[in-house]
This record gives structure tokens, sequence and C-alpha cells, in this order.
């Protein structure tokens, strides 16, 4: 019963650190993408 819980505990932790990284990741390519292509002048 308890290994179950902890197994499950750790999967949910590195599902939420996943996340949070992929989410860092998205992002900073936005901000690059932002910062890279031409001003629009209109």
């Amino acid at each position: 019963m308890w290994k179950k819980a902890l197994v499950l505990a750790t999967v949910a932790g590195i599902a939420v650190l996943a996340a949070k990284k992929f989410k860092e990741a998205s992002d900073e390519r936005e901000l690059w993408h932002e910062a890279t292509t031409a001003p629009d002048h209109r």
C-alpha cells in the first residue's frame, strides 16, 4: 500500500516538474520570437 502511494507521489512530482519545464521553455521561445521578429509599424 505505502509503496504504491510513494510511486504515485513520485510520478506526480515528476509530471509537475516536467510541465513546469515545458512551460518555461515555451515562454522563453515566445520571448525570443517576439524579440527577433521585425516590429510591425503600420
